[in-house]
């Protein structure tokens, strides 16, 4: 697993500093819609994804899913309930195929004594999720839901995107469902603001795949 020295978690440790880490780390596989946890349960496993997606959910008042975040290759979750010690706050599940790397809560414990960096850099990437997912659940109850699809778009492709021929692809499958579900609007709306997005240029599809054609014009929806 040395490959995993890219990773910023683990990219400032040497390498005798990683073959100590080494034993305390277990990788799991999840199929899609697999759950990974469920909000309420103890907070046994601090978890990295290596390959795949994850979603961050939790349920509306009126039982409708919400995704507070999409987790990436090489971004952490259930940090904070690991180290403070409370059930997980929220739902997490394979959006597709993906292999997680996992530490148990009584060896990440153990790991961050020995190696001060690592919590510093567990603090950063936490702080700036719970930022996130604030941002979320705020533009849920205050944007307009054309600003929250715009504002979504946007995040994801500094996120995932990567710049092709027609623009910025946003590297992953989303369905509309899944765009509703992290916007907190109906699949209905989400299919009507799409669609009127590609009538004004603003996006297109390639193999399945958003791309974002005019990112200053879809910024002036967001703002």
């Amino acid at each position: 697993m040395r490959q995993l020295n890219k990773v910023s978690l683990f990219k400032d440790l040497s390498d005798a500093e990683f073959k100590e880490l080494e034993p305390y780390l277990s990788t799991t596989a999840y199929r899609k819609k697999e759950t990974i946890f469920s909000e309420g349960e103890p907070p046994e496993w601090f978890y990295l994804v290596l390959s795949g997606k994850v979603k961050i959910t939790k349920l509306s008042h009126e039982g409708k899913e919400i995704i507070l975040e999409v987790i990436s290759p090489t971004d952490i979750f259930g940090g904070v309930a690991v180290i403070k010690g409370f059930p997980y706050p929220a739902n997490a599940v394979a959006m597709e195929d993906s292999e997680v790397l996992k530490i148990s809560r009584k060896n990440l414990m153990r790991l961050m004594d020995r190696f001060p960096n690592l919590m510093y850099c567990m603090a950063m990437q936490m702080g700036e999720r719970m930022k996130s997912s604030y941002d979320s659940l705020k533009n849920i109850a205050l944007e307009r839901v054309e600003a929250r699809i715009a504002a979504l778009l946007l995040k994801l492709a500094g996120k995932v995107g990567r710049d092709t021929k027609e623009g910025t692809t946003i590297d992953m499958r989303l369905t509309k469902q899944d765009v509703a579900d992290m916007v907190g609007t109906t699949v209905e709306t989400s299919i009507r603001t799409f669609s009127k997005f590609k009538k004004q240029g603003l996006v297109t599809e390639v193999d399945g795949k958003i791309v974002i054609k005019d990112k200053e014009s879809l910024a002036a929806f967001s703002s």
